[in-house]
């Protein structure tokens, strides 16, 4: 039997270790199938409470403690990661349960069906099947020179924002061709947002722009959510750990630095809440 196809029809028993390690799926939510335009998925790290032959329960997607609602019936997609393998299935929230986790706790996860059978991805395209597809945000990010430019920064990324979600409100024109308020940085290089944890965000980047991490530690990153956040998200992040995959893409771990200006958690929490938000309500969940 092909070592591919062995894989595959393995993943069960990849899942089941991958629980008892105490370990993690990635979840998006998949957007209604009726909106003709591209979203763009956020994908989510969550622990995987228990496991059954009928349903997998997983902790509910958080932005630092706070829970991201998804709503019973909401379509996610949902994918299994060990090392560099990938397994991608289309799933959907059966609703809240509670459950005691492996440490005696008690809480509340999602409770997803079990799947009848998954397709693995192509490590070249990995968040893509025959099935399904997602599509990662794109994220220009640029080495923070001087970290006390951060808060000003910040305030003018949440005062534009606002003022934007304000106007359309409205119906009020705005001059949307200025550039954004940045910090003190240097030259940017591209990424796609891979995953969005507790307190940080996981980065793909190109092989081209891996020297570009070698020396510098705190980043500016803009995460482009249009057009459901009118502009890009402004944050800065500290470079924790990076890994390089088969094709030497660098995976890059980056963890949120708000203490420039402790305001602006509450507000990249909350626009994380509205964009999930939004994408069920036009799914009708």
């Amino acid at each position: 039997m092909a070592a591919t196809r062995l894989r595959t029809e393995n993943w069960k028993r990849s899942l089941k270790s991958l629980y008892e390690r105490g370990g993690a799926l990635e979840i998006s939510l998949a957007g209604a199938p009726q909106v003709e335009r591209e979203i763009a998925n956020l994908i989510w790290r969550v622990r995987i409470l228990s496991l059954d032959e009928e349903s997998i329960v997983v902790e509910q997607p958080a932005a630092f403690g706070q829970p991201i609602q998804v709503n019973q019936g909401s379509d996610l997609v949902a994918i299994i990661v060990i090392g560099q393998n990938r397994w991608m299935f289309k799933t959907q929230n059966l609703g809240l349960v509670d459950v005691t986790s492996r440490h005696g706790r008690q809480t509340k996860g999602l409770r997803l069906p079990m799947p009848e059978n998954v397709e693995r991805c192509q490590r070249r395209n990995f968040y893509r099947v025959t099935t399904v597809g997602l599509n990662l945000p794109q994220v220009e990010c640029y080495p923070l020179l001087d970290s006390q430019t951060a808060a000003m920064a910040e305030a003018a990324n949440r005062v534009h924002i606002q003022d934007l979600n304000e106007a359309a409100i409205s119906g009020r024109a705005v001059d949307t061709s200025q550039p954004p308020v940045l910090p003190e940085v240097g030259p940017s290089f591209g990424a796609k947002l891979v995953n969005v944890g507790g307190g940080g965000a996981g980065l793909l980047i190109e092989p081209e722009d891996r020297p570009k991490l070698d020396s510098d530690r705190l980043f500016w990153m803009c995460i482009n959510l249009e057009p459901d956040i009118p502009a890009p998200l402004g944050v800065a992040g500290r470079l924790k750990h990076t890994h390089i995959d088969s094709l030497q893409r660098v995976y890059a771990g980056m963890a949120f630095e708000f203490g420039f200006d402790p305001k602006h958690q509450k507000f990249i929490v909350d626009q994380l809440c509205r964009y999930a938000a939004n994408l069920q309500r036009a799914d009708g969940a």
